[in-house]
């Protein structure tokens, strides 16, 4: 969609957060928004689907204002390459860091030295643990927000609220942002998209739905979340058949704290191929990887 098209879009959706001092982007310097532009500038001008998560994405979805030095862009990964082609090919540096799920875009010095330098954006097309990929629903769903200053699409909210339900370490958790997105936005979602995304993960959601009634017991606000949906996300798991193997399915949620149970404990780690999505090498390289 072209800019000016957003621009309309953009007036026409109301976000919480109005003013340029209110922004996850306040307190980035020049160079780093000229960089973060240009970048943006390239993915649109090559018609490069994408959207922007991260927190520009709690920012518009639930007010939380975090301020941040990184650009999360989510895009297909069948669109991966190309988008890389096009930022080399305009003078960036690329990386894939971490294949299995993300690749990263450096800025550069012009001959001033100011264009970003030390600057990146991560460009993510699935989840570090394999449980979600970006597919055509997160950029078809998307909606204009701002990012640095300019209008960019906007991660959706049931699939925001999807990419944060995993994480769960020991020195990060989710689960507030989690809990500010229903409170924003509960009863505007598409719960059905979110219960599909949940697919053979009912537990994960149901937690984050609960936790949310725990934190807002007050009817009105409750009812931003659906009985109906949780009835459902009890449902599938009384249903779900047990696994024929001992499953540890905590490395889904940290890759790091139930290690112990995969390599001391004879559990079968979720991540792995039929139980998740990945291989055991893909396992390895980002269990060795610098975090």
């Amino acid at each position: 969609m072209r800019r000016d098209a957003w621009a309309l879009c953009l007036r026409r959706w109301s976000f919480v957060h109005r003013n340029a001092n209110d922004s996850p982007a306040a307190e980035l310097d020049e160079p780093t928004r000229q960089f973060y532009w240009k970048a943006l500038d390239i993915l649109d001008g090559n018609r490069i689907r994408y959207c922007v998560a991260g927190a520009y994405a709690l920012a518009a979805h639930a007010g939380i204002v975090r301020h941040t030095k990184d650009l999360d862009v989510f895009l297909c990964r069948d669109d991966l390459q190309r988008a890389i082609d096009v930022l080399e090919r305009a003078g960036y540096a690329t990386e894939r860091t971490h294949p299995h799920w993300l690749a990263k875009v450096f800025g550069t010095e012009d001959h001033d030295g100011r264009e970003g330098a030390g600057a990146f954006i991560d460009l993510i097309f699935r989840a570090a643990s394999g449980i979600w990929t970006v597919d055509e629903e997160w950029v078809s769903h998307a909606q204009p927000g701002d990012v640095v200053g300019r209008t960019a699409p906007i991660c959706p909210g049931e699939e925001l609220i999807w990419s944060k339900a995993m994480v769960m370490e020991r020195n990060r958790f989710d689960g507030a942002d989690i809990a500010h997105t229903l409170l924003a936005r509960g009863r505007t979602l598409d719960w059905d998209r979110l219960l599909r995304r949940a697919r053979g993960h009912a537990g994960v959601l149901l937690g984050h739905l609960v936790f949310f009634r725990y934190v807002y017991p007050n009817p009105d606000d409750a009812r931003n979340v659906p009985d109906a949906v949780l009835d459902e996300l009890l449902r599938r798991m009384r249903s779900e058949p047990p696994p024929s193997e001992r499953v540890c399915r905590g490395t889904l949620l940290s890759w790091e704290h139930y290690l112990i149970d995969v390599n001391e404990r004879g559990f079968v780690d979720g991540r792995l191929q039929p139980w998740g999505t990945l291989t055991q090498a893909e396992i390895d390289r980002w269990t060795e990887a610098p975090k």
